[in-house]
């Protein structure tokens, strides 16, 4: 009876263990992609400048500094054709210019990360073939010019507020601490660089010209040693922090990784409405590590660790069986495997859409140029036109008040002539 009755027991679990993976998997068959967003960082690249002492100058490099090496367009091919893999059934095996939009900072090596990585996603396909020699199309990447960049590029330049948090940034315990624990280093560099002021920020520059040298075999000079270049590391790794956390992080994220994230908010959330009718799928961005981290930061989900080339942040927008709307996140920062989901505080995996939108809105400026103490230009024309425009009147007034005194004085030839008619 005991034996019959344990049997029974542990039929109806796997029973009901078997109604819950059904169910379970009758929600994940109904999940249905709608909208993505993906967010990488260019590939592999010269440094962007040399210390004083480097023997490595910019002739060292065929294209010179800040450019896309050959392996930072092989590794964007590669995520290129991840993607493809990634999203086959969900875009046009062909290319199609209502399904994506590509948008890149003005940089050589973010525009050409685009284009290699559009190269692996969109091989040339029947009519769109051109040359049958060239596995390959062009594909239209956006950009706007340096100075007005507000959306890819950070930190953001011109706003004063931020200015000042970067400065109180400074007098900050965790920022003294550590720059008291290496001072050391701090000193090593400026003797052997010839970089005459140093600070955690410069020396994050010249891990960044040491590292890319690595990587392209050339030799480090002997004053590097691997345990310089792991507290190097960790000093770059700080530097990430400085600029948008350590100090009134959720006021940095507003007027810096917040920005980005309310545009794709906004983006996600169109795609959402009922009578939406875009035909839009992808929003694809080329930037740059500090992009990653800004919008990360925003979201409180970075590592505190740099993203590699070619890393890639991606939101995906899901319409559940039911009719409603989720978003899910994931994090691509190794080749070798798959990308990872992340997860928003307070929040699920596949996370509602409205709660995404309520939990991110604290993070996003509604005001960028009032909140960084930006003067407006607008504002100081009116004040101009204001203040021309009552001299005008002024100037007016007085003229009016003098010609008034002129008449009062002096009685006028017509009343003069009157009057002597009347007499005669």
């Amino acid at each position: 009876m005991c034996s019959s009755n344990r049997t029974l027991t542990m039929d109806s679990t796997v029973l009901l263990l078997l109604t819950m993976f059904a169910v379970l998997g009758k929600v994940v068959g109904d999940r249905r992609l709608t909208f993505v967003t993906v967010l990488y960082r260019h590939g592999d690249r010269s440094p962007v400048k040399a210390y004083p002492t480097d023997r490595y100058q910019e002739s060292s490099w065929p294209q010179g500094f800040g450019q896309l090496s050959q392996e930072g367009m092989r590794q964007h091919f590669e995520l290129g054709q991840v993607l493809r893999k990634r999203y086959q059934g969900f875009l046009n095996d062909t290319y199609d210019r209502h399904e994506i939009s590509v948008r890149s900072t003005d940089y050589d090596r973010t525009l050409m990360s685009a284009e290699a990585n559009l190269a692996g996603l969109y091989p040339p396909n029947g009519s769109q073939v051109f040359n049958p020699s060239l596995e390959w199309q062009p594909i239209p990447v956006h950009t706007v010019p340096q100075d007005e960049e507000r959306l890819l590029s950070f930190p953001i330049l011109g706003c004063p507020r931020y200015k000042i948090l970067m400065i109180e940034t400074e007098r900050t315990e965790k920022y003294l601490n550590m720059t008291f624990l290496y001072k050391d280093l701090i000193a090593t560099v400026r003797e052997k660089t010839g970089l005459k002021n140093t600070t955690i920020e410069t020396v994050w520059s010249v891990h960044d010209t040491l590292f890319c040298e690595a990587r392209h075999n050339m030799t480090a000079p002997d004053w590097v040693t691997p345990e310089i270049m792991d507290d190097l590391r960790k000093l770059k790794d700080f530097g990430f922090e400085i600029l948008f956390e350590v100090y009134k992080h959720q006021e940095k994220s507003r007027l810096q990784g917040g920005v980005l994230l309310g545009s794709i908010v906004n983006n996600i959330s169109e795609s959402a409405l009922p009578d939406s009718n875009r035909r839009l799928k992808m929003m694809m961005l080329s930037a740059h590590d500090t992009t990653i981290v800004a919008l990360q930061s925003s979201l409180s989900i970075f590592n505190g660790k740099q993203p590699p080339y070619a890393s890639c942040h991606i939101f995906e927008l899901y319409q559940e069986d039911n009719g409603s709307f989720t978003v899910a996140m994931f994090y691509r920062n190794d080749t070798t495997r798959a990308p990872y989901q992340l997860a928003i505080p307070s929040c699920d995996l596949f996370c509602p859409l409205e709660d995404f939108v309520r939990l991110t809105k604290p993070s996003i400026p509604e005001d960028w140029d009032k909140e960084c103490m930006v003067e407006s230009p607008t504002k100081d024309t009116e004040v101009v036109i204001g203040l021309a425009v009552c001299g005008c009147l002024l100037f007016l007034l007085i003229v009016l008040l003098l010609a008034v005194l002129c008449r009062q004085r002096d009685p006028s030839d017509g009343y003069s002539h009157i009057h002597n008619e009347i007499e005669s």
